[in-house]
């Protein structure tokens, strides 16, 4: 039986009753509830997509929706089968190694510019962003520790804010793209026993900041490489874990990223 998103409908029932979609199109509405459903594992990855099961549950029409899955191919979320329709990309260890490893250089070059070209507005937008997110439940008690949508959305824009003040568009758009991909890996982190887990990530958020205020940016990049790392060996014990092996080793990870 393919999966089904776990709640009944995606789309704000007021985004749907309005004919006024804010300049977006339904495609554009379509691909981003999908993409969310994707991240949060509603969608799980490897199950199969069809359009008639997805129209139903979204409310939409198969043509936008088609348009939407097809969008989500370009980016690597859904793979596009011959024949056969549409499927929520796989997780692998060695996607995330490599997503991670350009993770860590495109926004550490885009922190370390930020912090170079630092002024005082950027600076309060990443203390006030930070400052929001500390105030915000990391999980849902009343659901079983899940993560709170809304520190995920304070957790995104404290990440934006490290980085914008780079004054580079290009990096801030490739860093979006590559949040996006490692966000369904991070949920996956919360899979972990809370025991197993030894770590801090509000102490590592403050670490961040604080040398991001003292304008260090070689212990700030340090520290936002070492952040994204802590995320990814979790889920690698994950992962190996579902699969009944072993989490790759440091020297296998570095064969990973050993270039070619």
């Amino acid at each position: 039986m393919p999966a089904k998103p776990a709640k009944p409908v995606t789309i704000d029932t007021a985004v749907q009753e309005s004919p006024d979609l804010g300049g977006r199109t339904w495609a554009s509405v379509l691909e981003q509830a999908v993409r969310e459903d994707i991240i949060s594992g509603r969608l799980p990855a490897g199950s199969k997509l069809r359009l008639k099961e997805l129209a139903e549950h979204y409310q939409a029409g198969v043509i936008p929706l088609r348009e939407a899955l097809s969008r989500l191919c370009t980016t690597g979320f859904v793979l596009a089968i011959d024949q056969k329709g549409f499927r929520v990309a796989e997780l692998s260890p060695e996607e995330l190694l490599d997503v991670t490893r350009v993770r860590q250089q495109i926004e550490c070059q885009a922190l370390r510019d930020a912090i170079r070209l630092a002024d005082i507005a950027w600076e309060s937008d990443v203390v006030a962003a930070h400052h929001r997110l500390t105030r915000i439940p990391m999980v849902l008690r009343d659901q079983r520790g899940a993560l709170n949508p809304e520190w995920e959305a304070a957790h995104v824009a404290f990440h934006d804010a490290l980085i914008w003040g780079c004054h580079s568009p290009w990096l801030r758009r490739f860093s979006a793209v590559l949040r996006d991909q490692t966000a369904r890996y991070r949920f996956l982190s919360l899979a972990v026993p809370k025991a197993e887990r030894s770590r801090d990530v509000a102490a590592e958020h403050e670490a961040i900041v604080s040398a991001v205020v003292a304008r260090n940016a070689d212990r700030a990049c340090k520290l936002l490489s070492d952040h994204f790392q802590h995320t990814t060996d979790l889920v690698l014990q994950y992962l190996a874990r579902q699969k009944g092996g072993a989490a790759p080793t440091r020297k296998r990870r570095a064969a990973a990223e050993a270039p070619v």
